[in-house]
């Protein structure tokens, strides 16, 4: 920094101004510094920096409430995460809202840009008003991911987990495997349409059913609202109003519902190949008891990991490319990992 400052031909103080993009400095200052900097390599020492002011980040996350068990294993990594990171001062609050509600999910974001954060990761849903909120936010100069889900439009940094169009794709090959050519019907359970990664997901699967098994048809879609009583009491009608139901493809969640429906069908009831998502307590137990054929998890310690990192670079004003997408794992009964920290459908350790 003095040698930034001398060949400038500022002060110390104004050097540092600069650097760390505090204001108050003249343009003709602010040029020279910018030259200096350029011609002699310089790179901003940020650990030195934050020291030296004190400064301690601030984080939002936005995560829905309710029922859904892979929610509440994403808010207890994050609670073991605001623990572990105090030491390096970053402060992560973590936010509730209802999920699929945009109007709640907007006026959190409104609220937040209130608050002194340097950045907020938010599960996306498609909404105009949702949109508007995430781009104000970055107009206070405050860095916005999407994790989970992703949101339409060019308004936030950047989208930290899986690729939900291929992951539907990937349902999709392992439900024509199933079939092996043979007809079937496929009953396809989401949350809401209005959330990108359930609409993105079942995208995927419809598009490689038609490509590769047309002889496989789809039943009318059942939205849980990721509830699931209510996934349980559609799915048992589905069920029974539509015997030529085959396979089953939960790409949200309510899957304790679902899982109730498996264990009481009749003895003489052919079982339906069943794949869904997240490995929780109950989606574990289906496995090892055969009501269900595949779990896929998109590992969300990975996801809350580099959200965190992204967000601070971010807020270090560092040029950084988009996040890499989560690469899910596809679990069957024989590739179960230690049953140790598996949430159960209210979020309770088994």
């Amino acid at each position: 920094m003095s040698d930034v400052a001398r060949s400038a031909g500022v002060s110390y103080a104004t050097a540092d101004r600069v650097v760390n993009d505090r204001g108050g400095v003249a343009d003709k200052s602010v040029r020279r510094v910018r030259s200096a900097i350029e011609q002699l390599g310089y790179v901003r020492n940020v650990a030195a920096a934050n020291l030296s002011q004190g400064r301690t980040y601030r984080f939002a996350f936005i995560i829905p409430e309710g029922s859904n068990s892979f929610f509440a294993r994403v808010r207890t990594v994050l609670g073991e995460s605001r623990v572990r990171l105090i030491p390096e001062q970053i402060e992560v609050q973590i936010e509730g809202v209802a999920a699929f509600d945009a109007e709640a999910l907007a006026a959190r974001l409104r609220r937040l840009a209130a608050e002194s954060l340097d950045g907020v990761a938010l599960v996306g849903i498609d909404d105009s008003h949702v949109n508007a909120e995430i781009e104000a936010l970055q107009q206070q100069g405050i860095a916005v991911l999407t994790l989970i889900s992703d949101v339409i439009g060019e308004q936030r940094n950047g989208y930290v987990g899986v690729d939900n169009i291929v992951v539907g794709r990937t349902a999709g090959r392992l439900l024509a495997l199933a079939h092996r050519g043979r007809p079937g019907r496929i009953l396809p359970v989401i949350g809401s349409l209005s959330a990108r990664d359930h609409a993105e997901r079942l995208q995927g699967m419809t598009q490689t059913i038609a490509a590769a098994s047309p002889d496989l048809s789809l039943a009318p879609l059942i939205e849980g609202r990721d509830r699931h009583a209510l996934v349980d009491e559609k799915l048992r009608a589905a069920l029974a109003a539509d015997p030529a139901i085959t396979a089953i493809y939960s790409a949200g969640a309510g899957n304790a519902g679902l899982i109730r429906v498996l264990e009481d069908l009749p003895p003489d009831m052919p079982r339906p190949t069943v794949i869904l998502h997240e490995l929780v307590a109950h989606s574990r137990h289906a496995l090892e008891a055969d009501l269900i054929d595949i779990v896929i998890d998109q590992r969300p310690e990975d996801e809350i990991e580099l959200a965190l990192g992204y967000l601070r670079q971010l807020a270090d004003r560092r040029p950084v490319p988009a996040p890499e997408r989560i690469v899910p794992v596809i679990y069957v009964k024989d590739n179960l990992p230690p049953a140790n920290g598996v949430l159960s459908e209210k979020g309770e350790m088994p």
